[in-house]
């Protein structure tokens, strides 16, 4: 019969074999311990009975490495005046206070754990697992940026245009706007090169403020700053905010130190005052960096010297020019911009400007798309626009001829943004004579017609539309046949001779004419009886739900007809324009 006996009756039986002539070894070999093990347990018996060969704990009575109680009640009160400092920066401050001997961070961390003050949790990442990199010198890169979540008392936003030097991390831009408009980065962008000088290099995120990369086209007023001053401008990979990490840990430290101590501001010039308070006082001069071996980015920062910037004055745009600076400082008050008003237009209400065609094909202007493929890359194509009519041409032949979409304030904008008065419109007058026929042809589902029995692209918007084209020396225009309403200009591949002798030639009338006429346009309201045209959502109500109705689209207003004489007008509120027309076909229900 087994009998299972515990550990101290175990023990005891090796003690009474030892006692009874048995040698340790032995006894040791049969228990599975070591002879010193034995020796203790007879020394415990010989001094202490069967009780000495109990379990006994093994935690020292005292720890010589163990921090002093002063040291920890400093460290506690250190954490409760400042709690958004870190173990790191306490250490340092502590040091610095004259403090010996001085804990090290990861003794304060597990100080402020141990008494409730942070936390502690498990790290997700080491540290010397990322791949930091950072400039050699100051001077050498910029990294900036815009951010948000300022507000004033009437509860409206405030956007903040920021910079910080690389190597430094000292701040050069902190300034406040309420739009963060690509003019009001370039005006705070060029006072801090006045103020410090022009680096090497710039890297920003893909912000219409910044850069014209996905598809707005020409260059945008940054670009130009920075070519004319020979800088660098780097662009960020979509969607990776960790390349500019220095300035958005600026942002951080920003909210932390500064916005969340602050209440509502009364105004702009309060929180640009708070901003230069703050960046002036204590982020560029007192504020000790981790990334810096706990030093100031005012103690790593050297502007560029006053002798290099004469050498090489700084270059800016006819709107953006710049007073003199005095001698640098690192906290004098920043140097005014002078910005004179926009050029009046000599001819109003028109304006010309030119734009490179980039890869893509795609070219925007104001938010709308111009077509133009890829085989027309790196051409350069003029714009005449004004608030009826937008004509493409490129190299004296026209292109396009759409509705224009501007308003006066965007045509004033193009204008002083590198545009230039306006001559004659490219399409030539009603009454001008002109080697041209018209032939009548249907569009085809995939918007192209047949002349000449190949197929030549009208629009696909156009599919199912009877269109009469006009041939002249460059350009196929269609057009209404009843209204005579220009829908889309196309180049010509045919001479006069040859489209003489399309089927259905006839000698053309007077050209067509762009027209303000309202487009005429056709939705399927969804389960809710809501539609979308033009990039507007307008609610008919659930009665309407997926029925067919006709939608006139003007500048200015959307007039709906229901049927059975619901007409209803609401205001248009986008600019968007009509890309199709008629209304997309129901999703086929899954088997």
């Amino acid at each position: 019969m087994l009998v299972e006996l515990s550990v101290v009756e175990q023990r005891y039986r090796a003690v009474l074999a030892v006692l009874a002539g048995e040698s340790v070894i032995e006894v040791a070999a049969q228990v599975g311990v070591s002879r010193q093990t034995v020796h203790g347990w007879l020394a415990r018996y010989r001094d202490e009975g069967l009780g000495g060969l109990v379990d006994r704990s093994h935690r020292p009575e005292f720890c010589p490495h163990q921090s002093p109680v002063e040291v920890e009640a400093a460290v506690c009160e250190l954490r409760r005046e400042h709690p958004r400092w870190g173990s790191r920066r306490l250490a340092h401050v502590l040091g610095r206070s004259g403090m010996v001997p001085v804990p090290s961070a990861s003794t304060v961390y597990r100080i402020l754990v141990r008494h409730g003050l942070v936390d502690g949790k498990a790290r997700r990442r080491r540290r010397e697992d990322y791949k930091r990199w950072e400039r050699d010198a100051p001077m050498a890169l910029w990294q900036l940026d815009i951010v948000g979540g300022v507000f004033l008392a009437d509860g409206s936003e405030v956007k903040v245009v920021t910079g910080v030097d690389d190597h430094s991390r000292f701040c050069v831009i902190a300034s406040a706007c309420v739009r963060a408009t690509g003019r009001v980065v370039c005006v705070a962008f060029a006072r801090a090169l006045e103020r410090y000088g022009v680096p090497e290099e710039v890297l920003t995120d893909n912000g219409r403020q910044f850069t014209a990369r996905f598809g707005r086209g020409g260059e945008v007023l940054f670009d130009r700053i920075c070519r004319d001053n020979g800088i660098v401008h780097r662009l960020t990979q979509p969607a990776s905010p960790t390349t500019t990490g220095k300035v958005e840990r600026f942002h951080q430290t920003l909210r932390r130190d500064l916005l969340a101590d602050h209440g509502p501001f009364e105004d702009l010039d309060d929180v640009q005052a708070a901003l230069d308070r703050w960046v002036a006082d204590d982020y560029n001069t007192r504020r000790p960096h981790r990334s810096l071996d706990m030093a100031s980015p005012a103690e790593r920062f050297a502007p560029v010297p006053q002798a290099e910037r004469e050498a090489l004055p700084l270059r800016l745009p006819p709107a953006l020019v710049g007073v003199p600076t005095p001698a640098c400082q690192l906290a004098v008050p920043e140097p005014e911009l002078v910005l004179p008003p926009p050029p009046p237009l000599a001819t109003p209400g028109a304006v010309e400007f030119d734009r490179v065609v980039p890869a893509s094909g795609n070219m925007y202007l104001a938010g709308r798309q111009f077509w133009l493929g890829p085989t027309r890359a790196g051409v350069t194509v003029t714009f005449w626009a004004d608030c009826d009519v937008i004509h493409l041409t490129a190299g004296g032949a026209r292109l396009k001829s759409v509705r224009s979409h501007l308003s006066t304030a965007d045509i004033a904008r193009l204008a002083a943004t590198g545009g230039r008065p306006a001559g004659p419109p490219p399409l030539p007058p009603p009454d001008s004579p002109g080697a041209a026929v018209e032939v009548d042809r249907i569009v085809s589902t995939g918007g192209t017609v047949s002349l000449a029995g190949q197929p030549v692209l009208a629009a696909e918007i156009l599919a199912g539309q009877r269109v009469t084209v006009r041939v002249d020396e460059s350009t196929l225009t269609y057009f209404d046949a009843e209204t005579r309403q220009l829908l889309r200009t196309r180049p010509s591949p045919f001479t006069y001779q040859q489209a003489r002798r399309l089927r259905g030639a006839r000698p053309a009338g007077p050209p067509p004419r762009p027209s303000l006429e309202p487009v005429r346009v056709q939705r399927r309201a969804s389960n809710s009886g809501v539609i979308m045209v033009v990039g507007q959502k307008v609610a008919l109500g659930r009665a309407h739900a997926h029925t067919t109705v006709t939608i006139y689209v003007a500048e200015r207003t959307l007039t709906i007809e229901a049927g059975d004489g619901d007409t209803r007008t609401v205001a248009r509120t986008t600019t968007k324009p009509v890309c199709n027309i008629r209304p997309m076909r129901p999703r086929k229900a899954a088997p």
